[in-house]
């Protein structure tokens, strides 16, 4: 193995009774938030028509995602205190609780609070599998399990809008919150009764306090949570990401709100930089940007979000507005990038023992750059295989790009700092798909301004599809070009950051009964 060993891990991998159930139950624990987006986009025109709403129905997904993203690091954090099984059995049951509430939902208020209570849940199931799964399996055989997890994301966004289709055309549409109940349910069982973790051993922060107690006797022994940093940190994320997200829709980006809510987001992360720096355990430790493959990692996959809002926001877009195509079939020419990342995932194993976690990603990174440059050259309006061959080389590049970074980054660290160290790199990333949606939406804005002579945003698009003269595919074309660019630039960026900053080799920690090689 082509990586630095620098130390031995403090602690064994979770120790299942039987791995098989317990995959299982994380591909189902997986499978409940990978299909929640694309069931309840399908079936937003039957809930707009039995609630009403229309004008704030896009907060069904903006405060779920903003429920998600600011909780990752809390429950990271929460895993390496208390373990990783009681917080994805409580995520997994705050989730499933969410979603009776929201099959319950009495008006679109409703719905959208209750959507937030989803994602609450949702929060602690995306950083909790992820770090179960580097526990279960060393290193060499990770990726098994990673392209397990991808492939279910690949048949979410293949089988989720048929199914919302079916269940809110044919049945209700509170069927889609009602289904994720059984699935749940067959979920925490097999965690529940297959999973059994080792002996947690305290992290430094903690045996220091506990040595420092001495004879005196005055430690309680039992782990300590800095919830003053969890709500700075909740606080500051709610701030910040609202204002990326109603930026320029809700309201323009000069405005007294957005002045106001980035205003106060700053103020809140000064705030939380200093609650954190006095904390004992902190949730975001220092040593998460002192590290520098853990800052590196992090800064990659904040720019793999920014540059994943061009293919998953717009080319939806792209193929109903310029190609002409209905709204399956543009989600089929999206569903090509996530057929092959699995596979090239799974595949990767094969590359990055040879070559290394770092030159891997560099060389998935830079096909993806080259792919999306080459976005903007398709002709006008071209055919509908020509995006979906972009779009299978596009996944295809980054299966290289994102599972060794993963893979890498959670094997650089032992058991105890593993779960804040996942959730790091799943917020980084979460956070720069926010900013690209408010960033590269004003783009889009901008270009279908200037093409079309006024103000127009791409949202208002959605009527004038099917009666889209040749000026304004154009004008869409365009603007979803001016998009890529930007997503090539993000590529670009994560590129330099693996260049620059991420060292040569990973400091892989040796894992206890495998010794994996040196220099």
């Amino acid at each position: 193995m082509p990586e630095t060993t620098t130390q031995q891990a403090a602690n064994p991998a979770t120790a299942p009774r039987g791995r098989g159930p317990v995959v299982a139950g994380l591909m189902l624990v997986m499978g409940l938030t990978a299909l929640d987006g694309t069931v309840v986009s399908t079936a937003v025109p039957q809930i707009v028509g039995d609630l009403g709403g229309l004008t704030v129905f896009s907060w069904l997904f903006s405060g779920y995602l903003l429920a998600v993203t600011v909780t990752l690091p809390v429950y990271g954090k929460l895993c390496d205190t208390f373990g990783r099984k009681p917080v994805l059995i409580a995520g997994t049951v705050l989730f499933l609780v969410g979603s009776l509430l929201c099959a319950a939902a009495w008006n679109m208020a409703s719905l959208i609070a209750f959507r937030i209570v989803q994602g609450l849940g949702g929060g602690a199931l995306q950083g909790t599998v992820q770090t179960i799964a580097a526990d279960l399996y060393p290193l060499r055989e990770r990726p098994k399990i990673q392209a397990k997890l991808s492939s279910v994301w690949a048949t979410a966004s293949v089988a989720g809008p048929a199914a919302g289709g079916l269940l809110a055309g044919y049945a209700d549409w509170r069927w889609i919150f009602l289904i994720n109940l059984p699935v749940g349910l067959v979920a925490l069982w097999l965690v529940g009764r297959f999973l059994v973790e080792p002996r947690r051993r305290p992290t430094p922060a903690a045996a220091e306090a506990e040595a420092g107690s001495g004879a005196g006797g005055t430690s309680s022994g039992r782990p300590s949570v800095d919830w003053a940093g969890a709500v700075a940190i909740f606080a500051t994320g709610a701030l910040l990401l609202t204002a990326l997200v109603q930026g320029g829709v809700a309201w323009p980006w000069l405005s007294a709100p957005s002045l106001g809510l980035f205003g106060g987001a700053f103020a809140l992360a000064a705030l939380t930089v200093l609650v954190e720096r006095r904390a004992a355990e902190p949730i975001i430790p220092g040593w998460i940007w002192r590290r520098r493959t853990i800052a590196a990692v992090n800064l990659a996959l904040g720019a793999l979000g920014l540059l994943m809002v061009a293919p998953t926001v717009f080319l939806p877009t792209y193929a109903q507005a310029v190609l002409g195509l209905g709204p399956i079939a543009a989600g089929f020419v999206l569903s090509a990038m996530t057929l092959s990342w699995p596979v090239t995932a799974a595949l990767s194993n094969r590359v990055y023992t040879r070559i290394g976690f770092r030159l891997t990603a560099v060389v998935g990174i830079t096909l993806a750059l080259l792919v999306l440059l080459v976005f903007p050259l398709l002709p006008f309006p071209g055919e509908p295989w020509q995006p979906a061959l972009l779009m299978l080389l596009l996944g295809g590049a980054l299966g290289f790009f994102q599972l060794p970074l993963i893979v890498g980054v959670q094997s650089t660290v032992p058991y105890e700092e593993r779960g804040t160290t996942t959730a790091s790199v799943l917020f980084c990333r979460q956070v720069g798909q926010s900013v690209g949606a408010a960033l590269f939406g004003a783009v889009a804005n901008g270009v279908l301004a200037a093409h079309l002579g006024g103000s127009t945003h791409l949202d208002s698009l959605a009527y004038a599809l099917d009666h889209a003269d040749d000026g304004l595919r154009r004008a869409v074309d365009a603007a979803v070009d001016h998009v890529f660019l930007g997503a090539a630039g993000a590529a670009a960026l994560a590129l330099l950051v693996l260049l620059i900053v991420a060292p040569r080799r990973f400091p892989v920690l040796e894992e206890e009964g495998e010794r994996r090689g040196g220099e």
